[in-house]
């Protein structure tokens, strides 16, 4: 008499869908469906002042359904890219069991280049709680101690005092600036840089988990040497 074969998981498939990143405070993880459709919710309620612009595209602009759209959109859009050449990590963070904002992590020829970047954002009923240096905490533990990066860039625009209080507050050190065209408008990023050394000795802290990350190493461009894992 046959066996039936057990059902295959999506992370079996795809390993970074298995991958978690918590704290005592939050958990990062790869976004189902539901948590897509709470973070484009999320994002419809509002991310910033209407007379605010902190991002270099500015999809937060239009009606509610387009806001929603253009979130799930970009998600999709982002995994169907995903190469271990060049690749956008874009997990939901989830605090207190709701779906509060979403940490992202990309980059390019990670194998050789050795250095990630990172985005987020906050809904704006979750902002100044210390959410956001928070999740930015827990991804440059997956960067450093999970997947062996060498360095972590960051930008945000010069009038975006809570990104850049974040940056600060976690010991990047000033890497220049440039300058972008918005809304018709000319604005000023700055731009920062963490090195390893560092963030082992200012910033890494012992109660970050990371789950499920062995199994990711090879799509991150990072290998079985690139870095460790514990959980």
């Amino acid at each position: 008499m046959g066996t039936t074969a057990s059902p295959v998981a999506l992370q079996d498939v795809w390993p970074v869908a298995g991958l978690v990143v918590r704290t005592p405070r939050i958990e990062l993880r790869w976004p189902s469906d539901d948590d897509l459709v709470a973070l484009a919710e999320l994002a419809a309620d509002g991310v910033h002042a209407p007379d605010e612009m902190p991002f270099s595209f500015p999809w937060t602009r239009g009606t509610p359904t387009e806001v929603r759209r253009r979130v799930l959109q970009f998600h999709w859009q982002q995994r169907g890219a995903w190469t271990p050449e060049a690749w956008n990590w874009n997990p939901v963070v989830v605090a207190d069991g709701r779906v509060v904002g979403t940490q992202g992590m990309f980059a390019d020829d990670f194998a050789v280049r050795r250095t990630v970047a990172t985005g987020s954002w906050l809904g704006r009923r979750f902002q100044g709680q210390g959410i956001g240096s928070e999740m930015r905490r827990a991804v440059l533990h997956l960067a450093f101690a999970g997947l062996g990066a060498d360095r972590a860039v960051s930008d945000a625009y010069d009038d975006n005092a809570a990104s850049l209080a974040v940056t600060r507050r976690l010991r990047y050190r000033p890497n220049g600036e440039r300058f972008l065209a918005v809304e018709g408008q000319r604005k000023r990023a700055l731009l920062y840089a963490l090195d390893r050394p560092t963030w082992a000795a200012e910033v890494a802290r012992d109660d970050v988990e990371l789950e499920g990350l062995e199994p990711c190493l090879e799509l991150f461009g990072a290998g079985v040497e690139g870095g460790a894992q514990s959980g």
